[in-house]
């Protein structure tokens, strides 16, 4: 009996059995399952629905082919420039807040060396991100508000006296890109703080050896190798950012439409959908929105290297 036989018997593996293949078949098989299950639910809620969406793109009331008639009639609506801009100016300030911003954090909070104070941080970021969408935008329709708010003074010292001075049209750019930041920065940072994690500490020893600063290490080190991870982040807010509709929505019957309330490009589809009875336009918006956030997204994949190897 060879050394090996031994150490399997007196391990207790049975002979010609691998170790931990024992059960390889029943993993395969809950693998399969999982996958399954997940193919199902795609197929149901995403892929169907989809096509669905083309066939109304490209159709008329009648089912007939219209080609891209319901296309042009929606570019030619006069409230469709304006929700693009709308929803343009919305993603620019968010994205980059979230890029910078998420990105400077997760490097701080990575940099504090205190476990517990590192750990209340990471909490303390994701909390808001516990909130749902609705009761977010509720909750920040009493924050600005200057008459009940807990900012109140910096809200009057910025010259806002009133909760409708506060959500005219122009201000609400940058009012939604705060809220979208305020519920959904926190998990990036988490996620960002993992990927911190997974570069290699002998990398960062060697740099310290060599004289490299805190400063340098980030720059150097620790944000060419979150390109990856930054990318993803861009594509994931993109594709939520563009869906703007429950923010503007509560907004728009809080302030009794002050805030029209077809101020983003998914608000102006639901007015298609169930104020106009028109499905055909509705889906011919979901259509233009659906291929800019492609674009949008294949642009962060090439310049992040999201596919790149190694």
């Amino acid at each position: 009996m060879t050394v090996t036989h031994q150490a399997a018997r007196s391990a207790g593996i049975p002979r010609g059995r691998p170790p931990g293949r024992g059960d390889g078949g029943e993993k395969s098989g809950m693998s399969y399952a999982f996958i399954a299950l997940y193919a199902v639910l795609t197929l149901a809620f995403g892929i169907l629905p989809a096509l669905y969406a083309v066939y109304l793109a490209f159709t008329d009331g009648d089912g007939g082919f219209a080609g891209f008639a319901n296309f042009t009639k929606v570019m030619g609506d006069f409230r469709f420039l304006p929700a693009v801009e709308h929803v343009a100016l919305y993603l620019v300030m968010w994205l980059v807040a979230l890029v910078v911003l998420v990105t400077f954090l997760a490097i701080v909070v990575h940099a504090v060396r205190v476990r517990w104070l590192s750990r209340t941080l990471r909490f303390v970021f994701y909390l808001p991100g516990a909130l749902a969408g609705a009761s977010s935008v509720l909750l920040w329709l009493f924050v600005l508000d200057p008459t009940a708010s807990p900012v109140g003074g910096l809200l009057r010292l910025m010259g806002f006296t009133s909760f409708v001075q506060v959500i005219v049209p122009a201000n609400l750019p940058p009012v939604f890109a705060v809220i979208a930041f305020w519920t959904g920065a926190g998990g990036w940072i988490v996620i960002m703080y993992g990927a911190l994690n997974n570069i290699s500490h002998d990398v960062i020893e060697a740099a310290r050896i060599d004289g490299a600063s805190t400063v340098q290490i980030a720059w150097r080190i620790q944000l060419p190798l979150l390109r990856k991870w930054i990318s993803y982040m861009g594509i994931m807010s993109l594709a939520a950012g563009t869906q703007l509709f429950v923010e503007p929505q509560l907004l728009s019957q809080a302030s009794n439409a002050i805030v029209p309330n077809d101020y983003s490009l998914n608000q102006l589809a639901y007015q298609y959908a169930f104020q106009q009875n028109d499905f055909n336009g509705a889906a011919a918006i979901s259509l233009l929105l659906l291929v800019v956030a492609l674009a949008l997204s294949a642009v962060f994949v090439t310049r992040g290297g999201l596919f790149e190897r190694g």
